[in-house]
Parts: structure tokens; C-alpha cells; sequence
């Protein structure tokens, strides 16, 4: 099992395979959640938990953990995406996008000037150098993010890995 969660630090999606049916591993997921209250908090359905580390400081920066739990050859799998919310995940997609838009046109513009030996946009290059710095600023707040939920990061790694355990509800 932990060789598949050795690829997290790589990616962040893995796949787990438990004896558990979907049922008893849902109550299991339950009972960990239960049992660990004062480390985690999430929600649970037939298909899919979310699960997110308690902390004292709330911030955009907090990962989860979202499983999916699916039925594959007579076993359980447990797919698992470790991310941020999905606001700061559509936030930080939509300014790689933006800028590389941003980044293309102002090049293609320079390029074309260049082609026709025209004088047209001068500000083309410099600004596409602009925009590059831009593209490099979102990717060290990504970096940035990442280092500052890697604590976090590793907790949802425990509870992915525990939560395919037996557990009982404790009293």
C-alpha cells in the first residue's frame, strides 16, 4: 500500500486498494474522522470525503484531501488528490492563463513588428518581459503555498493511509 502514497511528493493524486467493501470502508472513514475529530474535520457521502487538518490559523493555503472510493476487480480503490480549495486552485489557474495569454501576445506582437520593420510597439518586448516576471511571481506563491501546507500535506498523508485500517467507534 505505502508504495503508491510515495508518489504524493511527485503528484498529487494516488490510489490505494483496501479488502474493505465500499460501505464498510464509508463507515471506517466515519469512525477515523470521529475518532480523530481533534485533527480533522470533513465531509463524507457514499462516493466521495473531503477531509481538511484542524489548525489554528485558517488561510487560503490549507490543503484537503478529496477521496474517491470506487469499486475495481472485487476490491475497493481509494482514489486520493491531495490540493488546495478549489478557489485558490481556479484562482492561481486563471493567472497562469491570463499571463501566458498576456506573455504570447506582446511576443507575437514584437515578433511580427520585427518581420515587417515596422516601429509600431515598441513597449511589446519590454512588456512580455513584464509579463514573464508576473508568471514567475504566481509560481513562487505556488511554491510558496506549497511549503507553508507541507505539515498539513503530511497529516492528510496519515489519514489517507490509516483511515484503510480497521477501525471500531469508540465510545
Amino acid at each position: 500500500m505505502s508504495e503508491t502514497l510515495n508518489n504524493i511528493r511527485n503528484r498529487p493524486r494516488f490510489k490505494l486498494y483496501t479488502d474493505l467493501s465500499l460501505e464498510e470502508y464509508e463507515e471506517n472513514l466515519r469512525n477515523y474522522l470521529e475518532n480523530h475529530h481533534d485533527q480533522f474535520f470533513g465531509n463524507i457521502n457514499k462516493e466521495v470525503a473531503t477531509i481538511f487538518v484542524r489548525t489554528e490559523n485558517e488561510s487560503y493555503w490549507k490543503p484537503n484531501l478529496t477521496l474517491r472510493i470506487e469499486k475495481e476487480d472485487e476490491k475497493t480503490v481509494i482514489r486520493g488528490i491531495f490540493g488546495p480549495s478549489s478557489a485558490v486552485w481556479t484562482f492561481f489557474m486563471f493567472l497562469y492563463f491570463l499571463f501566458t495569454v498576456a506573455w504570447m501576445t506582446f511576443f507575437t506582437l514584437f515578433y511580427v513588428e520585427r518581420q515587417i520593420n515596422t516601429n509600431n510597439y515598441p513597449w511589446a518586448l519590454p512588456s512580455s518581459f513584464v509579463v514573464l516576471g508576473f508568471i514567475a511571481l504566481t509560481y513562487t506563491a505556488v511554491r510558496f503555498g506549497q511549503l507553508k501546507a507541507k505539515d498539513e500535506m503530511l497529516e492528510l498523508r496519515r489519514f489517507a493511509e490509516e483511515s484503510t485500517f480497521h477501525t471500531e467507534k469508540q465510545d
